[in-house]
C-alpha cells in the first residue's frame, strides 16, 4: 500500500489554491473548475470545491472548514527562512512560530484560509535528520 494524497474540500477553491501555491511555491494543476492538485515528491495535495459533492437528503456529504483534528505536514529545507518569506501571507494565521519540538523537528504551525492546520518542519537534531535520511 502507498499513501498517495490528501484532499481538502472547500467552498472557495480559488482562494485555497492560491494560498497553497503561495506557501508551497508549487503551481496547481486544474483538472476542472472544481478540482486542482499540487504535486509534491512524496504525495499530492488535492483541492476540491463543495460544488462537486451532492447532498444526501438533508445532510451535506462534506462540511468545509470543519477539520480540527488533522495537520497537513510539509518537510522543508529551512523552516525559519520559510517563516520569514511567508510573514505577510500568514500574518494572523500563525499558530506557533518556528519552535524546536522535543522529537527534533523545528516546526512552524499555521492555519490555511479554511482553518486547516499546516505544519512546515525541518528536522534539526541528528536523530530527526537520520529518521528522514538526511
Amino acid at each position: 500500500m502507498q499513501f498517495i494524497s490528501v484532499r481538502l474540500i472547500t467552498a472557495d477553491l480559488p482562494r485555497l489554491v492560491s494560498f497553497y501555491e503561495q506557501v508551497t511555491g508549487l503551481r496547481a494543476t486544474h483538472y476542472t473548475p472544481d478540482f486542482a492538485e499540487l504535486l509534491t515528491p512524496a504525495a499530492t495535495l488535492a483541492l476540491q470545491s463543495t460544488r462537486a459533492f451532492p447532498q444526501l437528503g438533508e445532510e451535506p456529504v462534506v462540511l468545509p472548514g470543519q477539520n480540527r483534528s488533522a495537520i497537513l505536514e510539509f518537510r522543508v529545507s529551512e523552516v525559519d527562512a520559510d517563516y520569514h518569506r511567508l510573514a505577510e501571507v500568514l500574518s494572523a494565521a500563525v499558530v506557533q512560530p518556528p519552535t524546536t519540538m522535543p522529537w527534533g523537528n523545528r516546526s512552524l504551525l499555521f492555519r490555511d484560509p479554511d482553518g486547516n492546520l499546516v505544519n512546515f518542519f525541518t528536522p534539526v537534531t541528528p536523530e530527526a535528520r537520520r529518521k528522514f535520511g538526511l
